[in-house]
Order: C-alpha cells, then sequence, then structure tokens
C-alpha cells in the first residue's frame, strides 16, 4: 500500500470518513424535513422541492407494495431517461426496501430480455417511448408490471430553454391492460408505504457490468457500499447545500447516479436535471442557476466548449468540472483553465465501486490521471500472474479494497473467485485494469487486462458484439476491436468474413444498419471491413490484438 499522495491530500479535508449506518433513502427524508421549500430538481424551468420529491417517493414506495407486491429485496428495473421520475422512482424504490437495477436506456428488446431473467425482476418503471421494446417481455411473462412515464408531466408549459423531443412529446395513447400503470395513477393512488427496516448491509442497487468473458453481471450493492461513495463524492468536492449542480450525466450509470443525484440530495443542493445533453441548454443553464459543481464525460467538455456562442453565457460561477469514463485532451484541459479558472479533476471508478476509487485533488489535479486513492481505500499495482505487490513506475493489475467495493456479482459464485483476492488480511477487487503510480502517488491507467472498448464512458464487450453479428445470416466469422475515433475516445470495428453465396450481395454499410438494429446505439459497429481471413493462433483462436496493432499502425498511432 502506498501512502505517499498524502502528501497532496486536500487542505481541511480528512484522511477517513464514516460511513452512515442509514439506508439511503434517509438522505432525502432528512434533506426534505431540512430544507422543505428549497428547490431540489430544476427540469427545464419546473422546480420541484426537496417536500415534493420525498412526498412522491413515498407515495410511489406505497404503490409499489400495496398496488404491485413489491416485496423487500424485490429488483425493480428503472429504464428510462434522465427525469424527475428516475429520481422519485430509485427513492421509492429504496424506500419500499426493494433494489433498483438501473438499466441504460439505449438497450434493445433482446439485450433487456437478459437482463430481466437474469435480475428475476418482474417490475419495471419504463419511459413510454421505450415501452415498445418492454412489451415482448409481457407478452413472454417476463414482466408482470410495467409503470410507463411520459416526461412532459414536468416540463413547463413554457420554456426558456430548448426542450428535448422526448420531454416535449406528449402523453401517448396505449390500449389499458392489466400490467400498465400510468405514473401520474400510480403516485394519485394515495397509497402509504410500511415503515421501513432496511439496513445499511442489505441490498440496495444493482448495477450491471460486463465482466471478463463480455457476459453482463448484476453488480450487488448495499446501503452501506453506495452511502460510502455518496458522502466520499460530497466531502471530497465540497458539496454543500448551497451548490448548486448541473445533472448532465445519465443517471442509470454509476457517475451520474452517485455524483448528479445522489449526492447532491445527500447535501441538500438544487441540480438542474437535463434528459439530452445540449451544449447550448448546459450553457444556459450554468449562467442561468449559477451552476457551481459539473460532474460530465471528457466529451461533454470537448463539445461546451466547442460551441462557437459560449463567450455569449457567464459561466464564470464554476468552482468544481470533473469526470470520468475517458482522458481529457491536455490541450482541452487548458482551453477549460483559461475560460474558468478550473483545473479538470479526472476520477477512476467502475460499477463494481459504485464510482470512485480513486480522484484528483481539486487544487492539484493531473490531467489524463485516475487520481488518488479516496477515503479509506487501499489501491495497490500487483503483478497480474504472481500478485507481487509494485513500485512506483512499474505497470500492473490495480486492486482495490476500500468501503464502495461491491459485495460480489449476482448469482455468479465462480466469477465471485476470480473477482477477489486475499491480501495482508484484506478482501481487494481486482479490476482487470493495468495502471502505475507515481512518485507522489497519482495512479494512471496503461491498459486494459480485460478485452473492452471504451466508447465515450460506455464499455463495450467485443464477444457480446460478435455474438450479435454472428446471427447474421452473412457473417461467417467476426472480430471486433476499438479504434481511436476524435470524439468518442474510441468507437468499435468490425473485421468480417462472408459467407461465400453472399459474397457481392451485401455491403458493410448494409451490416451496421441491420448491427444498429440488434444493439444498443453506443455498441454498435461505427466500421466494417470485409476481410478474406483472420489472424489465427496455433490453437485456432483469434487473433484480436495484431488486428489492433494493424490498425494502429494504418492511422499512424502504433
Amino acid at each position: 500500500m502506498t501512502d505517499l499522495h498524502f502528501r497532496f491530500w486536500p487542505k481541511r479535508v480528512p484522511r477517513t470518513l464514516t460511513v452512515p449506518e442509514t439506508p439511503i433513502h434517509d438522505n432525502l427524508a432528512v434533506s426534505a424535513r431540512r430544507y422543505p421549500n428549497k428547490t431540489a430538481i430544476f427540469y427545464y424551468g419546473t422546480e420541484i422541492s426537496y417536500r415534493r420529491l420525498y412526498d412522491e417517493a413515498e407515495a410511489f414506495a406505497g404503490y409499489l407494495q400495496q398496488r404491485l407486491g413489491v416485496q423487500p429485496g424485490e429488483r425493480v428495473i428503472l429504464y428510462l431517461q434522465n427525469s424527475p421520475q428516475f429520481v422519485v422512482a430509485f427513492y421509492g424504490v429504496l424506500r419500499a426496501d426493494a433494489m433498483v437495477v438501473p438499466m441504460n436506456p439505449m438497450h434493445v428488446t433482446s439485450e433487456l430480455e437478459f437482463y430481466v431473467q437474469d435480475s428475476g425482476a418482474t417490475c419495471a418503471v419504463v419511459g413510454q417511448e421505450l415501452y415498445d421494446r418492454v412489451l415482448p417481455l409481457v407478452e413472454k411473462g417476463l414482466l408482470r408490471h410495467v409503470v410507463v412515464c411520459n416526461y412532459s408531466a414536468y416540463a413547463p408549459s413554457s420554456s426558456p430553454y430548448a426542450l428535448p423531443d422526448v420531454v416535449a412529446q406528449p402523453r401517448r395513447a396505449l390500449d389499458s391492460a392489466p400490467h400498465l400503470v400510468w405514473w401520474q395513477d400510480a403516485l394519485a393512488a394515495g397509497c402509504t408505504p410500511a415503515p421501513s427496516h432496511a439496513k445499511a448491509d442489505d441490498v440496495a442497487v444493482m448495477p450491471y457490468t460486463s465482466g471478463t468473458t463480455g457476459k453482463p453481471k448484476g453488480c450487488v450493492h448495499t446501503h452501506r457500499t453506495v452511502q460510502a461513495n455518496i458522502v466520499g463524492a460530497v466531502v471530497w468536492n465540497g458539496v454543500t447545500p448551497d451548490a448548486v449542480g448541473l445533472t448532465a450525466l445519465p443517471l442509470f450509470h454509476v457517475t451520474g447516479m452517485q455524483h448528479s443525484m445522489n449526492a447532491p440530495i445527500y447535501a441538500g443542493n438544487t441540480f438542474a436535471l437535463m434528459t439530452r445533453w445540449d451544449r447550448t441548454t448546459a450553457a444556459q443553464l450554468i449562467q442561468d442557476l449559477r451552476i457551481t459543481h459539473w460532474t460530465n464525460i471528457s466529451t461533454m467538455v470537448v463539445d461546451f466548449l466547442a460551441n462557437p456562442d459560449l463567450s455569449k453565457y457567464d459561466i464564470s460561477s464554476l468552482m468544481l468540472v470533473g469526470g470520468g469514463g475517458a482522458p481529457l485532451p491536455a490541450a482541452v484541459g487548458e482551453r477549460l483553465y483559461e475560460l474558468t479558472g478550473v483545473r479538470y479533476a479526472e476520477g477512476y471508478g467502475l460499477s463494481e465501486t459504485i464510482s470512485q476509487t480513486h480522484m484528483n485533488p481539486p487544487d492539484r489535479p493531473k490531467l489524463q490521471c485516475a487520481g488518488v486513492p479516496s477515503f479509506d481505500v487501499d489501491a495497490r499495482v500487483v503483478d497480474p500472474e504472481t500478485l507481487r505487490e509494485l513500485g512506483p513506475g512499474e505497470e500492473g493489475e490495480i486492486i482495490v479494497s476500500g468501503p464502495q467495493v461491491f459485495r460480489g456479482y449476482w448469482n455468479r459464485p465462480e466469477e465471485n473467485d476470480k473477482a477477489f483476492v486475499e491480501i495482508d488480511g484484506k478482501r481487494f477487487f481486482r479490476t482487470g485494469d493495468i495502471g502505475k503510480y507515481d512518485e507522489e502517488g497519482y495512479f494512471f491507467i496503461v491498459d486494459r487486462v480485460k478485452r473492452m472498448i471504451n466508447a465515450s464512458g460506455f464499455k463495450v464487450w467485443p464477444t457480446e458484439v460478435e455474438s450479435i453479428l454472428y446471427k447474421h445470416p452473412a457473417v461467417e466469422q467476426a472480430c471486433v476491436i476499438g479504434v481511436p475515433d476524435p470524439r468518442r475516445g474510441e468507437t468499435v470495428k468490425a473485421f468480417i468474413i462472408l459467407r461465400a453465396d453472399a459474397k457481392g450481395k451485401v455491403t458493410p454499410q448494409e451490416i451496421i444498419d441491420w448491427a444498429k438494429e440488434q444493439m444498443a446505439a453506443y455498441k454498435y459497429p461505427r466500421e466494417v471491413e470485409f476481410v478474406d481471413s483472420l489472424p489465427m493462433s496455433g490453437s485456432g483462436k483469434i487473433l484480436w490484438r495484431v488486428l489492433q496493432e494493424e490498425e494502429r499502425k494504418k492511422r499512424g498511432l502504433a
């Protein structure tokens, strides 16, 4: 274990934190008592107070229990865009002592089916624009209850901000069915939840991640593990009741969930909620609400600073801008500093750690750096084979032990055996990421042990994409790699050997268009190249690394 970073620890910030023993939904109850009339969510002009947010979460919890029969520990899927409904549902599910299973709204029906079956969830809260993707799962008997949300229910009748189409869309006309209830009707039912009996070590949130095999796995988090990073984010980033946050990251993802929803609610501050990223709207919100804190992904910052009209807006209120997912180019970081006087502070974490294990000290960040270990985190770099601990500058696998580390993968005992190792009496999670730390204790990500593509911060597993491509009748063999992309960091490229009877009859664009309908938008290949053969090992395995190296050479990056 290294303690080099303590020399650069943020001033007036303790080195250790005591994690609350209370459940996550108690954070909302406390803030509602303290600041009942204060705006919690600013949604394109609509102001939702802490009292209203709390009351609606209570009403939804009661509906889940009394009308839908949701039991303690039961999994409930949230499959919707950033919206007030997401926030209310998140806290309502927890208040019902159930478990939140957040889903990427880009998932298509075939992907959803796996998650529903794997989690065992029978109830889902769904955006109306996504309802058609869920209906086949109801017809198969996998889902029994679907609560449908139209975001326009919370949108103002007249807004100074450009409303995304999905927010402006009025309530759809859907046929009534036993499984279907509209969000407004669920809240209007007036149900009161039973007293909560949730304890710190009870299950709370289960985000899904792809593991070393590429098969999605649920990461089981308790109230304690989630609280550790909520409180850690608040203290480290100086989030006070008078801070104002910009919530632009997707809330289904752990970084947005923790830093842009849960941390503000714990602190009792206001956050401006965006359903869709729009750089002009973001600039307007920063100016109008005097936004102080903005957690994001680097591609948002690149786009934000590229706005030719940015000089028209006063963004001087920004005090902290940071994020993760992909390194911020140094030139962009300097541009941000020139405009705001704020240094971009990157962090590092995983779904298995419900966001951060490392953060850059806000007053001394390093660009393209994961930061230093967070509160009470023991982070080490070890030889992936021998687990021998390595020193400064030596590259190896990053392993972490800390209060935010998940309890294990849902129903995956064999994967859990591989994911954890005990060293010096501590249980460490093997991140699968190759990294190093410098002489000052700052960590840097070097490469991936796992075969993963990082597309705009989203994890794309080539084996999963390949398995879908093989379903195309023209595809004989496929190999997927990540290639550099100026906007997304990395993007997906597929090398395909066509079946003999398909040669000359199908184009790369037709494969791309087909793939777009089969998987989430961030997964499908943006590039397809037809080849006559693929490099193979003596045992018949496709040598994907060879293709990746050759591609980098072609692009002048080797």
